[in-house]
């Protein structure tokens, strides 16, 4: 898992939420253009790996193994 993935999971933990939308997720990014692209990316790869499942509308929620990764980080 990357720095990026790994502040992705962060920004749950922080909001204590198990489910946030994608400009929320930005945070872990910032304002920078490629940095938010980078969060994007990474958003794709935890769902890929199954640490995060899509709920529409730009809102993404944590897995049981997104929940136990977050904590971790």
């Amino acid at each position: 898992m990357n720095e990026s993935m790994r502040q992705v999971l962060k920004i749950f933990s922080e909001m204590k939420s198990d489910a946030l939308d994608l400009h929320a997720l930005f945070e872990a990014g910032g304002n920078d253009p490629a940095a938010r692209r980078q969060v994007i990316d990474s958003v794709a790869e935890l769902v890929r790996e199954g640490y995060l499942e899509e709920r529409g509308s730009d809102f993404y929620a944590l897995t049981e193994k997104g929940r136990k990764a977050s904590k971790q980080v």
